[in-house]
């Protein structure tokens, strides 16, 4: 078992490098869709499944990281009805700045974040994504409005993001889809990296105590308040990262993508994936990700599915996708309290019982195969 791990990694790694030479750009952007949820699901999971604490404001943070990237790399544009400001970093720098920027607002909210727990801080999180959008309207010369902005594209020396010079490799044309792609894929396995050595290290350990029992934890040693608002913080940082390559992928962010039904998608997947488990985050992020998608791309194959815009009597894609999904999360808590991640486990529970299961030896059988050595009779 063992052995198989890092051969599966190595062939999920190499299908991950293929699709930019293969798939169109309505996949490669779901796919940096799904990258985006992934990052953001781990950090949300750091909190809520490691550490215990409710959240419903993570749409706030993803917000702060998409625009924070949006403002820092833009320059400042007076041509629209609304006069925009930037400061015209470089996009690496603006990126990095905008993931600092996240765990500030993350770390000024870590003094409420410390002293809650459960339901209580999940309804002071959820004030976040109203004063978030309401920030969002109104700061009209960062956030540009209720029209939002357009995003610069990232770009590193020598190399940018967008589709006015696209690369050739292998002769396939790399524009900025197939070039922000592996840029996705570094940041995921940074963060699916950073969070399993987070949660196998003295934090993730004190944290896990913290969830099971604070007085256990208070005995131990353990800084109660001081631990959670970490938590808090370094989930913030997460969204920020999120919230930036969501921008990157949509190239415009707009009010409406960080409002309270984002916060709820991300508590789905987590729920779905399995709390605790940063591979469960994972697969709960690509399931309520990609699954939308899905429906919206083959509304016309589909039964009782209309598409956007359509005139016809049905449900939409977007609603569609919320039913199939709702309907998993009630199967995933009456069946597998755990989530998917627990399905993998018990598959890997019942394989070396398969495989040392023995035949039964019969009387006068030998069990190696032949027979048994019967005693001489007097």
């Amino acid at each position: 078992m063992m052995r198989r791990r890092p051969l599966a990694l190595a062939a999920a790694s190499l299908l991950l490098l293929v699709p930019p030479f293969y798939v169109e750009a309505f996949w490669l952007q779901t796919g940096l869709f799904a990258m985006a949820a992934v990052i953001a699901a781990i950090g949300l999971n750091l909190l809520a499944g490691t550490a215990g604490q409710l959240s419903l404001g993570h749409a706030f943070f993803l917000a702060v990281g998409a625009y924070g990237y949006t403002w820092l790399a833009g320059d400042p544009d007076a041509s629209g009805s609304h006069q925009l400001s930037g400061l015209s970093l470089p996009p690496p720098v603006a990126f990095v700045a905008a993931i600092v920027l996240t765990g500030a607002a993350g770390a000024l909210f870590s003094p409420i974040s410390g002293r809650l727990r459960g339901m209580y801080l999940g309804v002071a999180t959820l004030a976040l994504v109203f004063l978030g959008q309401h920030i969002l309207l109104n700061a009209t010369p960062v956030t540009g409005g209720f029209n939002g902005r357009s995003v610069p594209p990232m770009a590193l020396p020598g190399l940018s993001f967008d589709n006015a010079t696209p690369l050739t490799v292998l002769g396939v044309p790399f524009g900025g889809l197939e070039q922000l792609w592996y840029f996705g894929l570094v940041l995921v396995v940074v963060a699916w990296v950073a969070a399993r050595n987070l949660l196998r290290g003295r934090p993730g350990r004190a944290l896990g105590a913290l969830r099971d029992s604070e007085v256990a934890a208070a005995v131990m040693g353990v800084p109660a308040g001081r631990m959670r608002a970490a938590a808090f913080t370094v989930s913030s940082m997460y969204a920020g990262a999120a919230g930036a390559l969501l921008a990157l992928a949509f190239q415009r962010v707009v009010p409406d993508h960080f409002g309270l039904v984002l916060s709820m998608d991300f508590l789905a997947m987590i729920v779905i994936g399995g709390l605790g488990s940063v591979g469960g985050a994972a697969a709960g992020a690509v399931f309520v990700t990609v699954l939308p998608q899905l429906l919206s791309r083959y509304a016309e194959q589909l039964p009782l599915v209309v598409p956007a815009g359509s005139t016809e009597s049905g449900v939409g894609a977007a609603e569609a996708a919320r039913y199939l999904y709702g309907a998993a999360l009630v199967l995933i808590l009456l069946f597998a309290p755990d989530g998917l991640v627990s399905l993998r486990h018990r598959l890997v529970r019942l394989r070396p019982r398969r495989r040392g299961a023995r035949p039964s030896t019969s009387a006068g059988q030998n069990p190696v195969g032949g027979d048994t050595l019967k005693e001489p009779t007097p």
